[in-house]
């Protein structure tokens, strides 16, 4: 892979999009709205090009949203653009992460959910249009707030039926919706070479 310039503007200005359209657009989060309309989300940008550098970035972001009110920044957002493109070096990391948040003694305070351009559920192919529903534009880390989480379940009880009714929207969607989405990488089942 070639290394780009990434301009943090356009980096988030992605992810808002990728945000709006596929995460809030086809409700894959209930709890997304709440917290983009009332501008509690932070979105940072790591220039990290390699695992150390993101595992450095991955910490401040996570002491930020230990320190900052609920009310002011309830979750954050942390894209790495340039660091782990391949979904599997990733996807190791984030052992790392869990490591990190235990070592930091957030466990149970604060948790990584990840999100990446080629993410693939275990079990499935490539270009299984359900694996979108954590594809984002670039590499990222969702950090939340474990007390959040909890809320959120209290509110929608039926939490553990989420993942199961976004792999149907989004079969119902299929590949070509999900592209005409225009919210980052492209469905490989519509696109094969």
């Amino acid at each position: 892979m070639t290394t780009h310039e990434y301009d943090d503007a356009t980096v988030v200005q992605d992810t808002v999009r990728w945000l709006e359209r596929a995460v809030i657009g086809l409700n894959l989060c209930p709890f997304a709205k709440g917290v983009h309309t009332k501008g509690q989300i932070h979105y940072a940008v790591s220039h990290a090009t390699d695992a150390r550098g993101l595992l450095e970035d991955l910490q401040r972001e996570l002491e930020a949203l230990a320190e900052a009110s609920p009310e002011k920044r309830d979750t954050t957002l942390l894209m790495a653009p340039q660091a782990l493109p391949d979904f599997l070096d990733f996807n190791d990391f984030l052992e790392l992460a869990d490591e990190l948040v235990e070592a930091m003694d957030l466990a149970g305070i604060l948790q990584v959910a990840p999100f990446h351009p080629r993410f693939q559920f275990d079990g499935t192919e490539v270009g299984d249009v359900g694996n979108c529903t954590n594809r984002a534009p670039y590499p990222t880390l969702h950090l939340l707030r474990e007390e959040s989480i909890d809320s959120a379940v209290e509110a929608f009880p039926e939490a553990e039926e989420i993942f199961e009714r976004n792999i149907e929207v989004l079969e119902r969607l299929g590949a070509q919706g999900w592209d005409d989405l225009d919210v980052g990488p492209r469905c490989p089942v519509a696109h094969k070479a």
